[in-house]
């Protein structure tokens, strides 16, 4: 059978499917590095465009809300022109909105090419969670997610020291041609290696017996479900306030990290670098040990719903330990940092798989939308209030309170709001 496959230019079974988790993994490597450039390169940039705290603050918050509303639309498109179309059509827009950036010669050309840019990668996360239910049985989809959401500590990792070279060799607007180099190059990836699997051409007869179960589909799951009908079911609500919380903590750290270390810790762009993909590292083996522990719990017998809520609780428990940065000599803040990382890209692995758990293959791309919007929005909204905070000098120290307790009150919300996770039952 195998040499058969081979013989026919398939590939051999369960290899396609992994390779397609890789792809994603990749492209959201590249919207990860490109979402450290602004913080990284923020002094480089303040040299020729004065930026502010606050002023700061609405450039994230530009791209969020934005991004935000792409996830929504985003995950729409996708359930309508499919994944393999809709996916390309937005990575084309982000390659051009990011090589934008290296244009600005003011704030407010910066502020348009981040409204751009958050258009583009809105639809990121909804294209991953989609692929990940046409091509994954429920079995595997959490292990295939941390694969994928591996991609933003790929991203993270490269990014400091990258960018700190770049800048050592040129001026700041190459950081983002190069960034939107890499996401052309992976545009064409993309479009000679995505395919769903009932149409892939190198789909070997052995993985397509292995991946049945996303094969056979009954008919009810494959109709378009309107958003009005999603909203009535509470598993929405619970998912969408549940990312509202926990992205609120998890932009700050994205996006002000770097910032942090230049205006508290006194580091330079050269210090960045060196010490600030340390977290996004320990960010890529908590969407792996989240992903793949959710996975192994299931194989020893626990149910779906067991598996996904242990796994989730344990995300959550460590986040609170953030509190402790601000009275931390540097060394110990990047190992505190570095829990938080792991802990929310854990969470993340698992918060981003459940509308595949909970929805119809065809609602999947919308439901993922509508919690990434919850998440974008969250980012908003917790952006502009450190922005503010920071500005009136209250300082960090509230700050870290704050974000250091979201995640525990967004799983107490999933125990409440998605009392079961197993597939929901969409009235005709």
């Amino acid at each position: 059978m195998e040499a058969r496959s081979l013989a026919s230019g398939q590939v051999p079974c369960a290899r396609l499917r992994w390779g397609i988790a890789c792809l994603l993994s990749a492209g959201i490597a590249i919207f990860y590095f490109d979402r450290q450039t602004l913080g990284v390169a923020i002094k480089a940039i303040q040299q020729s465009i004065p930026i502010t705290d606050a002023q700061f603050s609405y450039l994230t918050s530009a791209f969020l809300v934005t991004y935000g509303i792409m996830y929504v639309v985003g995950g729409k498109l996708l359930d309508v022109l499919g994944t393999r179309k809709g996916f390309l059509l937005l990575m084309v827009w982000w390659t051009l909105a990011c090589a934008s950036h290296g244009l600005a010669v003011n704030i407010y050309m910066l502020f348009g090419s981040r409204l751009l840019l958050g258009m583009g990668e809105g639809g990121g996360f909804p294209a991953a969670t989609k692929a990940v239910a046409e091509w994954f049985p429920v079995r595997e989809r959490s292990l295939a997610m941390g694969i994928i959401n591996a991609g933003t500590a790929v991203g993270g990792v490269c990014a400091p020291p990258a960018i700190a070279l770049i800048l050592a060799c040129a001026p700041w607007p190459w950081v983002f041609y190069l960034s939107a180099l890499a996401g052309l190059l992976w545009t064409l990836w993309w479009l000679w290696s995505y395919y769903p699997p009932e149409q892939h051409p190198r789909l070997g007869a052995a993985e397509r017996g292995e991946i049945q179960e996303v094969l056979r589909v009954p008919e009810l799951w494959e109709a378009p479900i309107p958003w009005l009908r999603l909203l009535v079911y509470r598993q929405v609500w619970g998912l969408v306030c549940a990312k509202f919380l926990t992205d609120a903590a998890w932009y700050f750290y994205l996006f002000w990290l770097p910032k942090y270390l230049f205006d508290v810790r006194h580091f330079n762009t050269k210090s960045v670098g060196y010490y600030a993909w340390i977290p996004f590292a320990a960010a890529g083996l908590g969407c792996l040990v989240g992903g793949g522990f959710s996975s192994w719990l299931m194989r020893c017998g626990y149910s779906l719903n067991a598996a996904r809520k242990l796994a989730l609780g344990a995300s959550a428990a460590v986040m609170p330990l953030i509190l402790f940065v601000t009275v931390s000599p540097v060394q110990i803040a990047i190992v505190l940092f570095s829990l938080a990382f792991f802990g929310q890209q854990s969470w993340s692995t698992l918060v981003m798989t459940l509308p595949a758990d909970l929805f119809p293959r065809r609602a999947v791309g919308s439901v993922a939308g509508m919690v990434g919007f919850g998440g974008a929005m969250g980012g908003v909204v917790f952006g502009l209030m450190v922005g503010q905070m920071l500005t009136h000098g209250t300082g960090y120290g509230p700050v870290f309170a704050i974000a250091g307790s979201l995640h525990v009150l967004a799983f107490l919300l999933i125990l409440v709001m998605v009392r079961k996770v197993q597939p929901v039952a969409i009235a005709p």
